[in-house]
C-alpha cells in the first residue's frame, strides 16, 4: 500500500467513526474540549502586515486514539484578496497502535506509538494530505508532549505535486503564578524537501516554523472556574514563510506578536 492510499484509508476511518450513532461514540469517548479564540498581531509577512483571527479548536480522547482539529478565520485589512478574508483548517486523527492492539507500548519517555494523519484545507483549493509515525512522550514538567513525523502531499490540483518531511513536536506546559497559572503550549513544524533538493517541493525552501502561546488563566485568578478562559500573547516565527526564500526585495522571515483571549467550552 502507497503512502497516499494508507493516509486516505486512515482518514476515511477516521471520517466513518465520527459518523457512528451517537451512543457507540459516547462509549468510545474518552474526553473532549472545544475552544474559541481571538487573536490580533502586526509584523507579519506574505499575507499582509496586521491580522485579525477567529479560531475554533477541537480536541479529544478516544478508545481508538485521539482528534485535534482547528479553522483559522482570518482578515488582513483588505491585503489578501479582493474582501481581505481567507481561512485555513487542519484535520488531523491519529491512531494509537497500543489502543487498538490492546497492549502496552511504553518505554522509558514513549507513552505510546500511533499513526498520524492531517488533511489540510485552505482558501483557493489549497489542499495537503499529511501521514507518518507519531510518539507520545513524557517529560517531566511537560503535561503533554507529542513528535509526530510526516511525510506531506500537495493533491496535485494547485501547486507542483511533489511532497516533503514535515517534523512536527506539541506540547503544553502549567506553570503556577500567583492565585492562578499560566499555560505555556504550540508547536513547532520543521519542513524538509525530498532529496535536499532547493524547489523539488511545493515549498521552494525548507523552513522552520515555531509557534508559542503564553496564556493566563483568568477564569481561576478570579475566582472562577479553571481552564476556561485565558488572555495572553502569541509568537509567530516562520523562517522562509511558505516556503519562499527571504530576500530584500520580498522579506518572508517572520516574527509576530499578537493579543490572545481565548474560551474553552
Amino acid at each position: 500500500m502507497t503512502r497516499f492510499a494508507l493516509l486516505k484509508t486512515t482518514s476515511s476511518l477516521a471520517f466513518a467513526l465520527s459518523a457512528l450513532p451517537l451512543a457507540a461514540q459516547a462509549d468510545m469517548l474518552l474526553w473532549s474540549d472545544s475552544s474559541l479564540s481571538y487573536l490580533n498581531g502586526t509584523d507579519y509577512k506574505v499575507d499582509g502586515k496586521t491580522q485579525q483571527t477567529i479560531t475554533f479548536e477541537h480536541a479529544s480522547g478516544w478508545s481508538w486514539g485521539d482528534v485535534f482539529l482547528f479553522v483559522d478565520n482570518k482578515w488582513v485589512n483588505g491585503e489578501h484578496g479582493s474582501d481581505g478574508y481567507s481561512y485555513y483548517g487542519e484535520f488531523s486523527p491519529r491512531l494509537s497502535l497500543g489502543k487498538i492492539s490492546d497492549s502496552k507500548l511504553a518505554w522509558g519517555p514513549i507513552k505510546d506509538v500511533l499513526i498520524a494523519a492531517t488533511y489540510e484545507r485552505g482558501k483557493d483549493r489549497n489542499r495537503k494530505y499529511l501521514l507518518g509515525p507519531a510518539l507520545d512522550l513524557t517529560i517531566p514538567g511537560f503535561d503533554r508532549f507529542s513528535l509526530n513525523t510526516y511525510y506531506r502531499k500537495p493533491d496535485g490540483i494547485t501547486g507542483k505535486a511533489s511532497g516533503q518531511w514535515q517534523i512536527n513536536p506539541t506540547w503544553a506546559m502549567t506553570i503556577p503564578l500567583g492565585p492562578s497559572d499560566i499555560l505555556f503550549d504550540g508547536y513547532l513544524e520543521w519542513f524538509v524537501n525530498d532529496v535536499g533538493t532547493k524547489g523539488t517541493s511545493d515549498y521552494v525552501a525548507s523552513s522552520l516554523h515555531f509557534n508559542p502561546q503564553i496564556k493566563y488563566d483568568m477564569g481561576k485568578a478570579f475566582g472562577g472556574q479553571a481552564k476556561t478562559f485565558y488572555a495572553g500573547v502569541e509568537y509567530d516565527y516562520w523562517s522562509d514563510k511558505y516556503g519562499i526564500e527571504d530576500s530584500k526585495g520580498f522579506p518572508t522571515d517572520q516574527s509576530a506578536i499578537s493579543l490572545l483571549l481565548k474560551a474553552h467550552f
